[in-house]
């Protein structure tokens, strides 16, 4: 399924998982892409994954979003909303009462199309074991659209309902990727309102679990990806300094 090639050899068959964290966007911001660093000076793991949650609600905007509305800045003002850049592309996300993934692949496929396919395959394995299959949205990317979530693109899973359910996006270097979105599950009616002047998608189903998801999401992982060694690593004290230094680039507001 890796089927890739290093200019080193062989792929290595190991991956890493890291637990689950709840810090500020910058700081999440900055782990995902020290994460993609890490990978690309050590070949010694293809996959990473790690899961992680934003302590206030945040919201994060693609890296080539340049213009922030008035109302967003009132909503910092007010201390309602922070907003950090994401180190990819895409449109605003509204971090809160969701779940977030990050995944670090080591050469795959450089067909983007391919690689969003193959990168999500274990998020449409662990949903469908939870009883709620997704597959891949059909709309085109829209540069008019603020919303991350107000269309669906081949980059996005929608569920039956023809909701928007996981919205990602990718960053590439040297060969490497990082592809991390959120997992829509309780947006908040009238925080969503307030920043996208829009009703605020449905809730995931009550079926789905809210505490516990990233444990079952990480075993779909595991298995879809059964041929990898899947390892659990900590963020080491050196690197909990790195990415305390690197947040700072990421930082639009400190609300």
């Amino acid at each position: 399924m890796l089927g890739t090639k290093t200019f080193q050899g062989e792929v290595s068959n190991k991956g890493i998982y890291l637990s689950t964290l709840e810090m500020t966007g910058p700081e999440q911001m900055a782990i995902d892409e020290m994460l993609l660093e890490k990978a690309i000076t050590n070949l010694e793991f293809s996959l990473t994954l790690r899961f992680y949650y934003w302590e206030s609600p945040w919201l994060s905007i693609g890296k080539n979003q340049k213009l922030i509305p008035k109302r967003w800045l009132d909503l910092i003002s007010e201390k309602k909303l922070r907003i950090v850049k994401r180190p990819s592309g895409g449109n605003a996300v509204l971090h809160a009462g969701g779940l977030t993934y990050a995944l670090i692949w080591s050469f795959p496929p450089r067909k983007k199309h391919e690689a969003y396919f193959l990168a999500s395959q274990w998020l449409i394995k662990g949903f469908y074991q939870l009883g709620l299959p997704l597959k891949f949205g059909r709309q085109a990317p829209s540069s008019f659209e603020k919303n991350c979530f107000a269309t669906s693109t081949a980059a996005d899973l929608i569920d039956p309902s023809g909701q928007k359910r996981v919205g990602s996006a990718q960053l590439w270097r040297k060969g490497h990727l990082l592809q991390h979105g959120e997992i829509l599950l309780d947006p908040p009616p009238q925080l969503w309102k307030e920043v996208f002047e829009k009703e605020a998608p449905k809730p995931a189903p009550s079926y789905i679990p809210r505490k516990g998801l990233d444990t079952a999401l990480k075993q779909a992982c595991k298995d879809y990806w059964s041929e990898i060694n899947w390892q659990h690593q900590a963020i080491t004290q050196e690197e909990l300094s790195q990415i305390m230094f690197r947040s700072n680039k990421f930082c639009l507001s400190s609300g």
